[in-house]
């Protein structure tokens, strides 16, 4: 999936809110909807020309993504700096609180992770360049349009990232069942960042071994792991809550 195109309605309206840089606008041709003929009334008044387009095109600009007929052709996503994530932290008077996506290769997985990323005030998310997705359509979609709002860097190395941020006073939880401290017991209060693994393997050896501590969510049932984006939800949540 391109990484310069918004498909959906939300996260296209999200988009727009958010004045992210869009070079032109499809909508589907036919009876007007309410929800489009907004869209399209946004975009036309922030000066984005807008186009009818047949389903057949809309299927083509989106992959064969469930477009909901609008699709956005916009400028490559912005991603940040981790400095600008904890400026961003700083302006606001808080503690940082950071989401580090250890290859993250499913783009519903990044998506899911970065709209509950920004549902629990996180201040931004952190992927990898070479081992991970980056922020694409599909990733924009899921997140119903929380990259519109939650910044995203992107770095060639996660473990040189983790050490920076700890000279800069950060605590780096990482998510792993085999912790013996379970996350509803960690101090999560002050400045944070927690690691999500990979899908499949979870971190890497060298991040494990970079984190401060590890934590595990208790699990009580026959199965013996989560989703990997359920799993940064449930952390996310409860730093929220210890805040």
């Amino acid at each position: 999936m391109k990484e310069n195109v918004i498909i959906g309605r939300n996260p296209v309206l999200e988009a727009l809110k958010a004045g992210r840089t869009i070079d032109k606008l499809y909508i589907r041709q036919g009876a007007p909807e309410p929800t489009l003929t907004k869209i399209a009334g946004m975009a036309r008044r922030a000066g984005i020309p807008v186009t009818e387009a047949d389903k057949k095109r809309l299927d083509q600009l989106s992959d064969g993504g469930n477009h909901q007929g609008v699709v956005a052709q916009a400028g490559i996503y912005g991603y940040v700096s981790v400095e600008e994530i904890l400026k961003k932290a700083e302006d606001a008077g808080e503690a940082p609180f950071i989401v580090l996506c250890d290859r993250i290769c499913d783009p519903h997985n990044l998506g899911a992770i970065i709209r509950s990323a920004n549902a629990a005030g996180a201040h931004g998310v952190v992927i990898t360049k070479h081992d991970g997705v980056g922020v694409n359509a599909t990733v924009d979609k899921v997140s119903a349009g929380a990259v519109s709002f939650t910044p995203v860097a992107r770095v060639s190395s996660l473990p040189n990232t983790m050490e920076e941020l700890q000279k800069k006073g950060v605590w780096i939880t990482g998510a792993d069942g085999t912790a013996d401290r379970s996350l509803f017991e960690a101090d999560l209060s002050g400045p944070v960042a927690i690691v999500v693994g990979n899908e499949g393997e979870g971190m890497s050896r060298l991040v494990r071994e970079k984190c401060d501590f590890l934590v595990k969510i208790p699990m009580r049932g026959q199965t013996e792991s989560l989703n990997a984006s359920v799993a940064a939800a449930l952390f996310m949540f409860e730093v929220a809550r210890k805040r």
